[in-house]
């Protein structure tokens, strides 16, 4: 089946503390990364088994901290415009993760928050 599940990524408003207690919740190995055009770092979350994620500064302004999965597509332009279509609005537009791939971010007509993720 296409389309899985690939990366689980927390956007915060509070990334030190969020990371402190999730560090010390889980057996995660949390690793910081620079992020372009960001003081914070992006903290990368592998888990071992099963899919892994990622905690970020919240990249919607005003937006509360929430856990948002990302759906793997072979073409996030083309799929971008398709949910477009279908009634999502755009909340991130089509972002490259130099070296790794592009996301684009989607609230679908219910209200939930989606990313979509085409690797490099």
């Amino acid at each position: 089946m296409g389309n899985p599940f690939i990366h689980v990524e927390l956007q915060t408003q509070g990334l030190g503390q969020a990371k402190e207690f999730y560090g010390s919740l889980f057996d995660w190995k949390l690793e910081n990364y620079p992020m372009q055009d960001s003081a914070e770092p992006y903290i990368g979350v592998s888990v071992g088994e099963g899919t892994g994620g990622g905690m970020t500064a919240q990249l919607a302004p005003q937006a509360p901290s929430a856990w948002m999965p990302y759906v793997e597509v072979n073409n996030v332009d083309e799929f971008t415009d398709k949910a477009l279509k279908l009634g999502a609005k755009l909340i991130r537009e089509k972002t490259e993760v130099p070296e790794m791939g592009w996301f684009s971010i989607i609230c679908d007509p219910s209200g939930a928050t989606l990313g979509l993720w085409q690797n490099k």
